[in-house]
């Protein structure tokens, strides 16, 4: 991408393919906004009766297991007080936050319609003995009988399901006695949308509220709530918690636009098939439905990976900000010094939302450089939406040693403090980059741009454009913390061995 970079600007209106209503992603006060904090607030709860669920399963199935120990040898000792001595309470001990830790691995604390069943339940804890075992031979651990974990496998995979069951259930209740509803509006054509409909009343799971339907003709027992080409306005008015397409009337183009369409807005998207299988590709079954339907998941990070995300971003970029102090300053003394100009510059790009913000740099180049580029365009060696020269003739002396340490980018940490940036995710692009974007690029647009991504360790400039956005949405269908650690760390050598860097 270019260095250069324009001088500050006025922000200019939103693309014409925008969204009118604002994106909520595209807030930085996102996080402190009432719908985030309730939907925090309700998965802090969920997950914290559930793991409390847990814990009690697991003791209860320890002790059944002691029970049924102590029966078998005929001590008849089966008062709570066995859990307690001192050999089975060091088990629990131990256990309890074993298996809380594989029961989140597992996925068992998601969200109600993609938490695993009894049998995640039972291999989980299968794993939590192997290691409790092993961890009992390496320290030498006295086993008083090798048959206690298996059969403390067994009860407690009874008990926490049970208890689980039983959450699930009344859980469920309470949302209905409180008229908690899914506000749902259907994408597709006649029959289709009338068997669709009939499907979904059947479901077991939270109750659906149809808003009404977007077709071209009319469907019989719905209220039309207009044509595609108006679900954009449809959706800004409305605000559904969910859209739910009935595929087989639609062509694979129809789908792709209705899907962006909805998680430009941060809406949910379900599919009922028939699925093209490009859409099978990124969609996930949702079980307790009357119809089979496969939620579309938007390439955005939300609710608590959100929550994760943004608390990395800020802790890691404040130690960044103050540890660094000293040769920021002097970084500032030395371009000063090299040429005149001032010592930061601020790069439009374009970021969350398709919006434009100004991108803080170290100034690596002389003070016209921006007039100088129109010049340069036929030497330019990138493909596609990028602008590259290997031997850029307006970069100065102090601006060489920065590019080549990567030094220039440091203060988008302030980015990052302001909201504006991620510490990793997709690099933002220049506005004349933007501009040569194809329409299926644009997803790339729904989190906040990094300072370092995928690109950066993977030789980009020696990949096509495509590729490179390829390599944008394998990372937001990928994302973990785990995976910003390791790019990070990665970036460090890709800096210094200059891997497809000029």
């Amino acid at each position: 991408m270019s260095k250069a970079a324009p001088p500050a600007e006025t922000p200019r209106p939103a693309p014409a393919h925008q969204p009118a209503g604002r994106d909520v992603r595209a807030s930085r006060l996102y996080v402190l906004s009432r719908a985030p904090l309730l939907t925090l607030a309700r998965r802090a709860v969920s997950i914290g009766s559930l793991v409390l669920l847990d814990i009690a399963g697991l003791a209860l199935g320890i002790y059944l297991a002691l029970v049924f120990r102590e029966l078998v040898a005929g001590e008849g000792d089966v008062l709570w007080g066995l859990l307690w001595r001192e050999g089975p309470a060091e088990w629990l001990r131990f256990a309890a936050p074993i298996t809380v830790l594989v029961f989140a691995q597992a996925g068992l604390y998601r969200v109600r319609e993609r938490r695993p069943g009894p049998g995640r339940i039972l291999s989980s804890l299968i794993v939590v003995a192997l290691v409790v075992l092993a961890f009992g031979i390496g320290t030498g651990y006295d086993f008083t009988t090798s048959g206690l974990i298996p059969t403390s496998v067994v009860f407690s995979a009874v008990t926490i399901g049970l208890l689980r069951a039983a959450y699930e259930s009344a859980s469920l209740e309470l949302m209905r006695a409180a008229g908690i509803r899914r506000r749902v509006v259907l994408v597709g054509e006649g029959e289709g949308l009338t068997k669709l409909r009939a499907s979904l009343a059947a479901g077991s799971g939270i109750a659906y509220e149809l808003v009404g339907a977007v077709a071209e003709g009319s469907v019989p027992g719905m209220l039309r709530l207009g044509s595609r080409a108006e679900l954009p306005a449809i959706l800004d008015r409305i605000r559904p918690d969910e859209v739910i397409l009935a595929e087989a009337a639609l062509d694979e183009a129809a789908v792709l636009e209705v899907v962006e369409q909805a998680h430009r807005r941060g809406i949910k998207v379900q599919l009922a098939p028939d699925t093209t299988e490009l859409l099978v590709q990124r969609g996930e079954y949702v079980p307790g439905h009357g119809a089979p339907l496969f939620e579309l998941r938007p390439p955005v990070l939300t609710g608590w990976d959100w929550a994760v995300k943004r608390s990395f971003d800020l802790v890691v970029g404040v130690l960044v900000l103050l540890l660094g102090a000293p040769l920021w300053l002097l970084i500032a003394l030395a371009i000063k010094l090299d040429s005149r100009g001032p010592v930061l510059f601020v790069d439009r790009r374009i970021g969350v939302g398709e919006r434009e913000f100004g991108m803080l740099k170290f100034r690596t180049m002389v003070e016209e450089a921006p007039v100088l580029q129109p010049q340069l365009e036929a030497a330019n060696e990138a493909e596609g939406a990028l602008f590259k020269i290997r031997h850029d003739p307006r970069v100065t002396r102090v601006g060489r040693v920065l590019r080549r340490l990567s030094l220039d980018e440091v203060p988008q940490i302030g980015n990052v403090l302001r909201g504006e940036m991620s510490l990793v995710g997709p690099r933002p692009l220049p506005l004349r980059d933007h501009r040569l974007l194809e329409d299926w690029h644009r997803s790339r647009y729904a989190v906040l741009p990094g300072m370092t991504g995928l690109w950066q360790i993977s030789g980009r400039s020696g990949l096509s454009f495509d590729d490179l956005v390829r390599l944008d949405f394998t990372y937001l269908e990928n994302w973990s913390i785990w995976l910003d650690i390791t790019i990070i760390a990665r970036t460090i050598p890709a800096v210094l061995t200059r891997k497809g860097a000029y």
